[in-house]
């Protein structure tokens, strides 16, 4: 399998990045794609916030900022579509808009950007009554609202990027597995099948900063063997970046790799993957093993769920 890795650290978010755009300061922006190109990310998100005034100056100059030292495409990250297409016309190569949703507001503002423009499109399974709490409703989405739409603008399924919206388990237990139910429903649709992604770091969200990597990371190689193709995440998260060179490389050479894949294989296989053959004895792979646990609604989670 190949996991396209989308770097989420070029986030407006960040007050170092949000002082880096103000100033136009280059250096820090160029610093920030350079460090996440040599940890692997194939795509840099550049998240500019809804810019309403200056989005349209803001993404051409992060896009040309960028392309002085990176050759990996780009996925632009804003609502504001005057500043998506400001940074479509610079793009050396195919871009990524991020994002469209379920809503006719979204779709006609997204839509003829990417035919236009021959761009993928990250589309959201979200419409005006909020995020579905099941695979089927997500599905229903993407092709009773999304694909219509798509058709009727030019954008090939190919183009799209359908994303089932991650939920934090802290709260929201329930819908990991649905999250990853949706992923496979995804990959059924259609032929050649829609790629998939998501927002990965989601699923963490709430949760203590110590447990979050971990999350992370089981959730991904839960998510990939339901077919996810792709995912925003954190390629300086070293442990995150090993376990999806683990399963692209189907490395089983530490109880560590076997474990990923043993998950990864069940998912593929569309099964619940049992938790009681792991050994328990090893502490890593007890974190894992219970996290597999959480994430599939077996055991509640709790902060605190890795001392019980």
């Amino acid at each position: 399998m190949q996991m396209i890795g989308i770097g989420e650290c070029i986030h407006i978010i960040s007050k170092d990045v949000k002082a880096a755009v103000e100033s136009r300061n280059k250096a820090f922006i160029q610093d920030l794609a350079k460090k996440q190109a040599h940890k692997g990310a194939r795509y840099l998100d550049l998240n500019i916030g809804p810019q309403k005034k200056a989005g349209h100056e803001v993404m051409p100059w992060m896009v040309q900022t960028i392309q002085e030292v990176s050759h990996l495409p780009l996925s632009l990250d804003t609502s504001n579509s005057a500043a998506i297409e400001a940074g479509l016309k610079v793009c050396k190569k195919k871009a990524l808009i991020n994002s469209t949703d379920a809503t006719e507001e979204r779709m006609g503002a997204m839509m003829p950007l990417a035919a236009k423009y021959n761009a993928d499109l990250i589309a959201l399974t979200l419409a005006k009554g909020g995020i579905p709490t099941t695979a089927d409703a997500r599905v229903e989405l993407a092709t009773e609202r999304i694909f219509v739409a798509a058709a009727q603008h030019g954008v090939p399924v190919e183009n799209l990027w359908l994303d089932p919206l991650v939920l934090t388990v802290n709260g929201n237990q329930d819908q990991a597995q649905q999250t990853i139910n949706a992923v496979r429903f995804f990959k059924q649709l259609a032929d050649p099948p829609p790629k998939t992604t998501c927002g990965l770091s989601n699923v963490s969200n709430t949760c203590p900063h110590e447990l979050r990597p971990l999350l992370n990371r089981v959730f991904l190689v839960m998510m990939a063997g339901a077919g996810l193709d792709s995912a925003i995440l954190d390629p300086l998260d070293d442990d995150l970046m090993h376990a999806i060179r683990i399963l692209e490389t189907r490395d089983d050479s530490t109880p560590l790799g076997r474990l990923y894949l043993g998950i990864y294989d069940a998912y593929v296989a569309m099964e619940m993957f049992d938790t009681s053959s792991v050994d328990m004895s090893d502490p890593k792979l007890m974190e894992v093993a219970k996290t597999v646990n959480v994430l599939q609604n077996k055991t509640l989670y709790a902060h605190g769920y890795l001392k019980l």
